[in-house]
Protein backbone atom coordinates (compact mmCIF):
# COMPACT_ATOMS: atom_id res chain seq x y z
CA UNK A 1 0.00 0.00 0.00
CA UNK A 2 2.88 2.32 0.80
CA UNK A 3 5.07 4.12 -2.35
CA UNK A 4 8.78 4.47 -1.61
CA UNK A 5 10.56 6.82 -2.79
CA UNK A 6 14.15 7.75 -3.92
CA UNK A 7 14.71 10.55 -1.11
CA UNK A 8 16.89 8.75 1.67
CA UNK A 9 19.55 9.78 3.93
CA UNK A 10 22.65 7.73 5.01
CA UNK A 11 24.99 8.26 8.09
CA UNK A 12 27.59 10.51 7.51
CA UNK A 13 30.53 9.77 10.52
CA UNK A 14 32.43 13.22 8.93
CA UNK A 15 29.63 15.22 10.81
CA UNK A 16 31.27 15.27 14.01
CA UNK A 17 31.08 17.34 17.32
CA UNK A 18 33.68 18.77 19.58
CA UNK A 19 33.61 17.77 23.38
CA UNK A 20 35.72 18.07 26.66
CA UNK A 21 37.75 15.27 26.75
CA UNK A 22 39.72 14.04 30.69
CA UNK A 23 42.24 11.80 29.88
CA UNK A 24 41.94 8.45 31.46
CA UNK A 25 38.40 9.26 33.10
CA UNK A 26 37.00 5.75 34.02
CA UNK A 27 40.40 4.36 34.51
CA UNK A 28 40.75 4.21 38.59
CA UNK A 29 43.75 5.65 37.89
CA UNK A 30 45.43 7.71 41.05
CA UNK A 31 48.16 9.46 39.43
CA UNK A 32 47.50 13.48 38.75
CA UNK A 33 46.82 13.04 34.81
CA UNK A 34 45.49 16.97 34.24
CA UNK A 35 48.24 18.23 36.13
CA UNK A 36 51.17 16.46 34.19
CA UNK A 37 49.66 17.09 30.91
CA UNK A 38 49.33 21.08 31.71
CA UNK A 39 53.14 20.71 33.07
CA UNK A 40 54.36 19.60 29.85
CA UNK A 41 52.83 21.83 27.36
CA UNK A 42 54.12 24.77 30.02
CA UNK A 43 57.78 23.33 29.26
CA UNK A 44 57.31 23.43 24.93
CA UNK A 45 59.35 26.23 23.96
CA UNK A 46 57.69 29.48 22.87
CA UNK A 47 58.85 29.03 19.30
CA UNK A 48 57.45 25.44 19.01
CA UNK A 49 54.39 25.57 20.81
CA UNK A 50 53.20 28.79 18.37
CA UNK A 51 53.77 26.23 15.35
CA UNK A 52 51.90 23.37 16.92
CA UNK A 53 49.07 25.87 17.95
CA UNK A 54 48.84 27.31 14.70
CA UNK A 55 48.71 23.71 13.12
CA UNK A 56 46.36 22.30 15.56
CA UNK A 57 43.48 25.15 14.97
CA UNK A 58 44.03 24.75 10.93
CA UNK A 59 43.26 21.25 11.66
CA UNK A 60 40.28 21.76 13.91
CA UNK A 61 38.73 24.96 11.74
CA UNK A 62 38.20 22.22 9.31
CA UNK A 63 35.41 20.46 11.20
CA UNK A 64 34.08 23.63 13.98
CA UNK A 65 33.18 26.56 12.92
CA UNK A 66 34.40 28.14 16.53
CA UNK A 67 38.08 26.04 16.77
CA UNK A 68 39.80 28.42 18.58
CA UNK A 69 36.98 29.16 21.10
CA UNK A 70 36.44 25.69 21.69
CA UNK A 71 40.13 24.90 22.23
CA UNK A 72 40.56 28.18 24.78
CA UNK A 73 37.44 27.28 26.92
CA UNK A 74 38.34 23.49 27.11
CA UNK A 75 41.79 24.63 28.59
CA UNK A 76 40.32 26.91 30.73
CA UNK A 77 38.42 24.65 32.02
CA UNK A 78 41.68 22.86 33.51
CA UNK A 79 43.85 25.72 33.42
CA UNK A 80 41.86 27.82 35.86
CA UNK A 81 41.85 25.52 38.69
CA UNK A 82 45.49 23.71 38.13
CA UNK A 83 47.60 27.23 37.61
CA UNK A 84 45.35 29.63 39.05
CA UNK A 85 46.02 33.25 38.09
CA UNK A 86 49.45 32.51 36.03
CA UNK A 87 48.97 34.32 32.59
CA UNK A 88 48.98 32.26 29.44
CA UNK A 89 49.29 32.71 25.78
CA UNK A 90 47.48 31.85 23.26
CA UNK A 91 49.21 29.13 21.96
CA UNK A 92 49.60 27.48 25.02
CA UNK A 93 45.96 27.51 25.58
CA UNK A 94 45.35 26.20 22.02
CA UNK A 95 47.52 23.58 22.81
CA UNK A 96 46.84 22.71 26.06
CA UNK A 97 42.82 22.99 25.16
CA UNK A 98 44.13 20.23 22.55
CA UNK A 99 44.76 18.23 25.13
CA UNK A 100 41.89 17.86 26.73
CA UNK A 101 39.06 18.38 23.45
CA UNK A 102 38.02 14.87 21.47
CA UNK A 103 35.87 14.69 18.35
CA UNK A 104 32.79 12.95 18.52
CA UNK A 105 31.20 11.47 15.06
CA UNK A 106 27.59 12.23 16.00
CA UNK A 107 26.21 9.49 13.19
CA UNK A 108 29.41 7.14 13.43
CA UNK A 109 27.36 4.21 13.81
CA UNK A 110 24.05 4.83 12.57
CA UNK A 111 21.13 6.96 11.66
CA UNK A 112 17.46 6.66 12.22
CA UNK A 113 13.54 6.92 13.62
CA UNK A 114 13.15 10.25 12.18
CA UNK A 115 9.79 12.69 13.14
CA UNK A 116 8.54 15.10 10.62
CA UNK A 117 7.15 18.24 11.69
CA UNK A 118 5.94 21.23 9.63
CA UNK A 119 9.20 23.67 9.44
CA UNK A 120 8.66 26.85 11.28
CA UNK A 121 9.83 28.55 7.66
CA UNK A 122 8.16 28.53 4.84
CA UNK A 123 9.29 31.29 3.17
CA UNK A 124 10.03 31.13 -0.60
CA UNK A 125 7.91 27.93 -2.34
CA UNK A 126 5.36 27.31 -4.79
CA UNK A 127 1.89 26.64 -4.21
CA UNK A 128 1.24 23.40 -3.05
CA UNK A 129 4.41 22.67 -1.73
CA UNK A 130 5.42 22.39 2.20
CA UNK A 131 8.94 23.00 3.83
CA UNK A 132 9.66 19.96 6.53
CA UNK A 133 11.99 19.85 9.85
CA UNK A 134 12.81 16.30 10.41
CA UNK A 135 14.21 15.02 13.95
CA UNK A 136 16.82 12.71 13.49
CA UNK A 137 18.39 9.98 16.01
CA UNK A 138 22.21 9.75 15.34
CA UNK A 139 23.96 7.33 16.85
CA UNK A 140 27.43 7.51 17.27
CA UNK A 141 30.57 5.96 19.09
CA UNK A 142 29.18 3.34 22.25
CA UNK A 143 25.82 3.63 21.20
CA UNK A 144 25.08 7.42 22.26
CA UNK A 145 22.82 8.79 20.79
CA UNK A 146 21.71 12.56 19.99
CA UNK A 147 18.90 14.14 18.14
CA UNK A 148 20.19 15.98 14.88
CA UNK A 149 18.15 17.36 12.46
CA UNK A 150 17.29 17.48 8.92
CA UNK A 151 14.88 19.51 6.12
CA UNK A 152 12.40 18.31 3.35
CA UNK A 153 10.14 19.65 0.99
CA UNK A 154 7.00 17.86 -0.28
CA UNK A 155 6.44 18.84 -3.81
CA UNK A 156 3.09 19.71 -5.24
CA UNK A 157 3.94 16.67 -7.88
CA UNK A 158 3.93 14.56 -4.79
CA UNK A 159 7.43 14.46 -4.30
CA UNK A 160 9.91 14.45 -1.22
CA UNK A 161 13.34 15.71 -1.55
CA UNK A 162 15.80 16.26 1.33
CA UNK A 163 17.85 18.94 1.52
CA UNK A 164 21.59 19.62 1.78
CA UNK A 165 22.33 19.15 5.79
CA UNK A 166 25.19 21.23 6.52
CA UNK A 167 28.46 21.40 8.48
CA UNK A 168 30.11 21.79 10.69
CA UNK A 169 27.72 21.31 13.55
CA UNK A 170 26.93 23.39 16.27
CA UNK A 171 26.59 22.59 19.37
CA UNK A 172 24.03 24.59 21.73
CA UNK A 173 24.54 26.81 24.84
CA UNK A 174 22.92 25.17 28.16
CA UNK A 175 21.62 27.25 30.77
CA UNK A 176 19.42 25.96 33.84
CA UNK A 177 16.47 25.30 33.34
CA UNK A 178 12.98 26.94 35.59
CA UNK A 179 10.58 24.71 37.43
CA UNK A 180 7.02 25.53 39.30
CA UNK A 181 6.62 24.55 43.00
CA UNK A 182 4.12 22.10 42.06
CA UNK A 183 6.00 20.15 39.47
CA UNK A 184 9.12 20.08 41.44
CA UNK A 185 7.13 18.64 44.63
CA UNK A 186 5.87 16.16 42.73
CA UNK A 187 8.77 15.03 40.77
CA UNK A 188 10.76 14.15 44.31
CA UNK A 189 7.61 12.54 45.50
CA UNK A 190 7.61 10.64 42.55
CA UNK A 191 11.45 9.53 43.33
CA UNK A 192 10.76 8.69 46.40
CA UNK A 193 12.56 12.25 47.61
CA UNK A 194 9.92 14.12 49.02
CA UNK A 195 10.66 14.17 52.80
CA UNK A 196 10.83 17.18 55.75
CA UNK A 197 13.80 18.05 54.62
CA UNK A 198 12.60 18.86 50.91
CA UNK A 199 9.29 20.22 52.18
CA UNK A 200 10.92 22.92 53.89
CA UNK A 201 13.34 23.74 51.37
CA UNK A 202 10.20 23.80 48.82
CA UNK A 203 8.65 26.35 51.49
CA UNK A 204 11.46 28.48 50.67
CA UNK A 205 11.33 28.31 46.99
CA UNK A 206 9.30 31.13 44.78
CA UNK A 207 6.40 30.06 42.54
CA UNK A 208 8.94 29.42 39.70
CA UNK A 209 12.80 28.92 40.44
CA UNK A 210 16.06 27.74 39.22
CA UNK A 211 19.17 25.68 40.94
CA UNK A 212 20.48 29.36 42.17
CA UNK A 213 17.08 29.71 44.15
CA UNK A 214 17.42 26.03 45.56
CA UNK A 215 21.19 26.45 46.87
CA UNK A 216 19.31 30.02 48.37
CA UNK A 217 16.65 28.32 49.74
CA UNK A 218 19.00 25.50 51.38
CA UNK A 219 21.51 28.44 52.78
CA UNK A 220 18.35 30.04 54.77
CA UNK A 221 17.51 26.19 56.26
CA UNK A 222 18.35 26.59 60.17
CA UNK A 223 22.58 24.94 60.70
CA UNK A 224 21.27 22.26 62.66
CA UNK A 225 18.98 20.81 59.96
CA UNK A 226 20.98 20.69 57.47
CA UNK A 227 24.33 19.24 59.05
CA UNK A 228 22.69 16.17 60.23
CA UNK A 229 23.93 13.01 58.83
CA UNK A 230 21.10 12.00 57.49
CA UNK A 231 20.91 15.46 55.58
CA UNK A 232 23.39 14.59 53.00
CA UNK A 233 21.55 11.71 50.54
CA UNK A 234 18.39 14.57 50.50
CA UNK A 235 20.30 17.69 49.93
CA UNK A 236 22.14 15.57 46.88
CA UNK A 237 18.98 14.43 45.59
CA UNK A 238 17.18 17.93 46.03
CA UNK A 239 20.59 19.76 43.60
CA UNK A 240 19.99 16.82 41.31
CA UNK A 241 16.27 17.46 40.58
CA UNK A 242 16.85 20.91 40.43
CA UNK A 243 19.34 20.39 37.77
CA UNK A 244 16.94 18.18 35.52
CA UNK A 245 15.67 21.42 33.73
CA UNK A 246 17.68 23.08 31.13
CA UNK A 247 18.17 25.20 28.31
CA UNK A 248 19.84 24.84 25.32
CA UNK A 249 20.20 27.70 22.81
CA UNK A 250 21.69 27.48 19.37
CA UNK A 251 23.54 30.89 17.81
CA UNK A 252 20.93 32.31 15.39
CA UNK A 253 23.27 32.36 12.34
CA UNK A 254 23.02 28.00 12.41
CA UNK A 255 20.95 26.16 9.88
CA UNK A 256 18.89 23.87 11.35
CA UNK A 257 20.68 20.92 9.62
CA UNK A 258 23.75 21.79 11.77
CA UNK A 259 21.79 21.88 15.06
CA UNK A 260 22.79 18.74 17.39
CA UNK A 261 21.15 18.05 20.61
CA UNK A 262 23.72 16.04 22.76
CA UNK A 263 23.44 14.46 26.35
CA UNK A 264 23.46 16.81 29.25
CA UNK A 265 22.30 15.66 32.42
CA UNK A 266 23.51 11.97 34.06
CA UNK A 267 19.93 10.75 33.19
CA UNK A 268 21.08 11.15 29.59
CA UNK A 269 24.81 9.69 29.86
CA UNK A 270 23.98 6.78 27.45
CA UNK A 271 22.04 9.35 25.11
CA UNK A 272 18.83 10.86 24.17
CA UNK A 273 16.72 9.22 22.26
CA UNK A 274 14.14 9.01 19.83
CA UNK A 275 12.57 12.36 19.87
CA UNK A 276 8.61 12.55 18.56
CA UNK A 277 7.89 15.90 17.32
CA UNK A 278 4.45 17.93 16.95
CA UNK A 279 3.51 21.34 16.14
CA UNK A 280 0.67 22.26 17.97
CA UNK A 281 -2.74 23.08 16.57
CA UNK A 282 -3.83 25.12 19.59
CA UNK A 283 -4.97 28.47 18.71
CA UNK A 284 -3.63 30.35 22.15
CA UNK A 285 -0.62 28.07 22.52
CA UNK A 286 2.76 30.21 22.44
CA UNK A 287 4.80 26.93 22.10
CA UNK A 288 4.30 25.51 18.90
CA UNK A 289 6.96 23.01 19.04
CA UNK A 290 6.83 19.88 21.50
CA UNK A 291 8.58 16.88 21.58
CA UNK A 292 8.95 13.67 23.84
CA UNK A 293 12.71 11.78 23.71
CA UNK A 294 13.84 9.36 26.09
CA UNK A 295 16.67 9.61 28.31
CA UNK A 296 19.03 6.67 28.57
CA UNK A 297 21.80 6.44 31.51
CA UNK A 298 22.93 3.25 30.89
CA UNK A 299 20.71 1.31 32.85
CA UNK A 300 17.04 3.02 33.24
CA UNK A 301 14.83 4.72 30.51
CA UNK A 302 13.31 8.21 31.26
CA UNK A 303 10.54 9.93 29.22
CA UNK A 304 11.55 14.22 28.94
CA UNK A 305 9.83 16.80 27.11
CA UNK A 306 11.16 19.08 24.52
CA UNK A 307 10.02 22.51 23.72
CA UNK A 308 10.22 25.16 21.44
CA UNK A 309 9.10 28.08 19.88
CA UNK A 310 11.39 28.20 16.65
CA UNK A 311 13.82 24.85 16.87
CA UNK A 312 16.57 27.05 18.03
CA UNK A 313 16.25 27.53 21.47
CA UNK A 314 14.87 24.23 23.53
CA UNK A 315 14.10 23.79 27.56
CA UNK A 316 14.26 20.12 28.13
CA UNK A 317 11.98 18.91 31.18
CA UNK A 318 11.75 15.98 33.29
CA UNK A 319 8.21 13.98 32.87
CA UNK A 320 6.46 12.64 36.10
CA UNK A 321 3.29 10.91 36.89
CA UNK A 322 2.21 7.10 36.23
CA UNK A 323 1.15 8.23 32.82
CA UNK A 324 4.82 9.36 32.13
CA UNK A 325 6.82 6.00 32.09
CA UNK A 326 9.24 3.90 30.19
CA UNK A 327 9.36 4.65 26.24
CA UNK A 328 7.60 6.39 23.42
CA UNK A 329 5.28 8.89 25.14
CA UNK A 330 3.80 10.85 22.22
CA UNK A 331 1.89 14.17 22.17
CA UNK A 332 -1.87 15.02 20.89
CA UNK A 333 -0.82 17.92 18.92
CA UNK A 334 -3.89 19.65 20.77
CA UNK A 335 -6.22 19.47 23.54
CA UNK A 336 -8.48 17.41 23.68
CA UNK A 337 -11.61 18.51 26.13
CA UNK A 338 -9.22 20.75 27.45
CA UNK A 339 -6.71 18.29 28.87
CA UNK A 340 -3.29 17.08 27.28
CA UNK A 341 -2.99 14.14 25.79
CA UNK A 342 -0.40 11.50 24.89
CA UNK A 343 -0.17 8.61 24.07
CA UNK A 344 2.28 5.75 26.23
CA UNK A 345 3.78 2.33 27.26
CA UNK A 346 3.78 1.77 30.60
CA UNK A 347 3.88 -1.48 30.70
CA UNK A 348 6.57 -1.79 27.70
CA UNK A 349 3.67 -4.32 25.64
CA UNK A 350 0.51 -2.16 25.29
CA UNK A 351 -0.64 1.37 24.02
CA UNK A 352 -1.96 3.69 26.63
CA UNK A 353 -3.91 7.16 26.81
CA UNK A 354 -2.13 9.41 29.15
CA UNK A 355 -3.37 13.24 30.47
CA UNK A 356 -1.91 16.11 31.72
CA UNK A 357 -2.86 19.77 33.09
CA UNK A 358 0.29 21.12 32.08
CA UNK A 359 1.87 18.92 29.89
CA UNK A 360 4.24 17.54 32.90
CA UNK A 361 2.49 15.84 35.26
CA UNK A 362 0.84 12.49 33.92
CA UNK A 363 -1.50 10.79 34.88
CA UNK A 364 -2.35 7.22 33.06
CA UNK A 365 -5.97 6.39 31.61
CA UNK A 366 -5.31 2.71 31.03
CA UNK A 367 -5.02 0.72 27.44
CA UNK A 368 -5.99 1.59 24.83
CA UNK A 369 -5.16 -1.22 22.34
CA UNK A 370 -3.39 -4.53 22.80
CA UNK A 371 -1.12 -6.74 21.00
CA UNK A 372 -3.66 -8.82 18.30
CA UNK A 373 -2.00 -10.10 15.28
CA UNK A 374 1.38 -12.30 14.99
CA UNK A 375 3.20 -9.29 13.64
CA UNK A 376 2.31 -7.68 17.26
CA UNK A 377 2.99 -10.58 19.57
CA UNK A 378 5.69 -9.23 21.23
CA UNK A 379 4.59 -5.52 21.61
CA UNK A 380 3.10 -2.76 20.42
CA UNK A 381 4.21 1.29 20.61
CA UNK A 382 3.37 3.95 18.94
CA UNK A 383 5.63 5.44 15.41
CA UNK A 384 4.88 8.95 16.66
CA UNK A 385 2.33 11.78 17.70
CA UNK A 386 -1.65 11.05 16.47
CA UNK A 387 -2.59 13.35 13.00
CA UNK A 388 -6.12 14.63 13.45
CA UNK A 389 -8.02 13.79 10.46
CA UNK A 390 -11.85 14.18 9.16
CA UNK A 391 -12.39 10.69 10.02
CA UNK A 392 -10.72 10.29 13.38
CA UNK A 393 -6.99 10.51 15.20
CA UNK A 394 -4.72 8.40 13.03
CA UNK A 395 -1.79 7.10 14.97
CA UNK A 396 1.11 5.12 13.25
CA UNK A 397 2.12 1.92 14.96
CA UNK A 398 4.87 -0.32 15.07
CA UNK A 399 4.61 -4.00 16.08
CA UNK A 400 7.18 -6.30 17.10
CA UNK A 401 6.71 -9.68 15.75
CA UNK A 402 8.56 -13.25 15.78
CA UNK A 403 12.39 -13.19 14.89
CA UNK A 404 11.89 -9.55 16.55
CA UNK A 405 10.59 -8.01 13.89
CA UNK A 406 9.57 -4.48 13.74
CA UNK A 407 6.53 -3.53 11.26
CA UNK A 408 4.78 -0.28 10.84
CA UNK A 409 0.76 -0.42 11.02
CA UNK A 410 -1.88 2.38 12.20
CA UNK A 411 -4.75 2.64 14.39
CA UNK A 412 -7.71 5.06 14.04
CA UNK A 413 -9.13 7.05 17.42
CA UNK A 414 -12.75 8.76 17.90
CA UNK A 415 -11.45 12.46 17.38
CA UNK A 416 -13.33 13.32 20.73
CA UNK A 417 -12.79 10.34 23.14
CA UNK A 418 -9.25 8.69 21.81
CA UNK A 419 -10.13 5.93 24.18
CA UNK A 420 -12.10 4.57 21.45
CA UNK A 421 -10.59 2.93 18.82
CA UNK A 422 -12.54 2.99 15.58
CA UNK A 423 -10.38 0.89 12.99
CA UNK A 424 -6.81 -0.36 12.45
CA UNK A 425 -4.67 -2.52 9.88
CA UNK A 426 -4.55 -6.04 10.36
CA UNK A 427 -1.85 -6.41 7.87
CA UNK A 428 1.18 -4.66 7.78
CA UNK A 429 1.79 -1.40 5.92
CA UNK A 430 5.38 -1.94 5.74
CA UNK A 431 7.71 -5.03 6.70
CA UNK A 432 10.97 -5.22 6.71
CA UNK A 433 12.18 -7.37 3.44
CA UNK A 434 14.60 -8.12 1.06
CA UNK A 435 17.50 -5.17 1.37
CA UNK A 436 15.73 -3.58 4.27
CA UNK A 437 16.21 -7.09 6.60
CA UNK A 438 20.08 -6.07 6.80
CA UNK A 439 20.91 -3.08 9.11
CA UNK A 440 22.77 -1.73 12.63
CA UNK A 441 19.83 -3.74 13.85
CA UNK A 442 18.13 -6.35 11.71
CA UNK A 443 14.29 -6.93 10.70
CA UNK A 444 13.75 -2.82 12.09
CA UNK A 445 11.85 -0.64 9.86
CA UNK A 446 10.36 2.69 12.47
CA UNK A 447 9.29 5.93 12.73
CA UNK A 448 8.86 8.45 15.17
CA UNK A 449 6.06 10.51 12.64
CA UNK A 450 4.53 11.46 9.82
CA UNK A 451 3.26 14.21 8.73
CA UNK A 452 0.15 14.70 6.91
CA UNK A 453 0.12 17.36 3.64
CA UNK A 454 -2.70 17.30 0.75
CA UNK A 455 -4.60 14.10 1.48
CA UNK A 456 -1.22 12.07 1.34
CA UNK A 457 0.49 10.92 3.99
CA UNK A 458 4.22 11.22 4.09
CA UNK A 459 6.15 8.65 6.58
CA UNK A 460 10.30 8.88 7.01
CA UNK A 461 10.89 5.46 8.15
CA UNK A 462 14.44 4.48 9.84
CA UNK A 463 15.80 1.07 7.92
CA UNK A 464 17.95 -1.34 10.30
CA UNK A 465 18.35 1.55 12.25
CA UNK A 466 20.97 2.58 10.09
CA UNK A 467 19.54 4.79 7.10
CA UNK A 468 16.36 6.68 6.36
CA UNK A 469 13.59 5.98 3.54
CA UNK A 470 10.32 7.83 2.69
CA UNK A 471 6.87 6.05 2.03
CA UNK A 472 3.28 7.79 1.22
CA UNK A 473 -0.16 6.79 1.19
CA UNK A 474 -3.16 8.48 0.29
CA UNK A 475 -5.00 8.96 3.40
CA UNK A 476 -8.34 7.60 2.17
CA UNK A 477 -6.63 4.35 0.44
CA UNK A 478 -5.50 3.72 4.16
CA UNK A 479 -8.55 4.34 5.83
CA UNK A 480 -10.35 2.17 3.48
CA UNK A 481 -8.10 0.20 3.80
CA UNK A 482 -8.31 -0.36 7.65
CA UNK A 483 -10.82 -2.92 9.52
CA UNK A 484 -13.38 -1.33 11.37
CA UNK A 485 -12.79 -2.49 15.36
CA UNK A 486 -16.65 -2.95 15.62
CA UNK A 487 -17.53 -4.66 12.29
CA UNK A 488 -15.02 -7.21 13.17
CA UNK A 489 -15.76 -7.67 17.38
Amino acid sequence: MLTAHTASLEADPSRVVSRFFPPGEGTHTVHPRMAQIVDRVLHVPDARLENIAEAIAADLSTQQHDAESVLIGNARVVADRIVGGKHLTTAQLLVLGSAFTAQFAVEGAALCNPSAMEHPSQGGLRDGELRVAVSLRCIGEGHVSSIGFAEAVVGADDTWTFGRRTAPLSRADIFGGAWSRKHFEAALDSEGELDDLASAVIQGLPERFNSTDVESAIAMLPSEFVMRPGSHAPLHALREMAGAAYRCVFPSETDLTARVLMPVLPEELHGVEDARFTRSTDSDDSIPYRATYTAYNGHDVAPRLLTSTDLRSFESHRLTGDGARNKGMALFPRRVGDRHLALSRGDGENISLSTSDDGLMWRDLGVLYSPTEMWELIQLGNCGPPIETPDGWLVLTHGVGPLRTYCLGALLLDIDNPMRVIARTTEPLLRPEGDMVDGYVPRVVYSCGGILHRGTLWIPVGIGDSRIRVYSVELDELLKAMTDVSASG
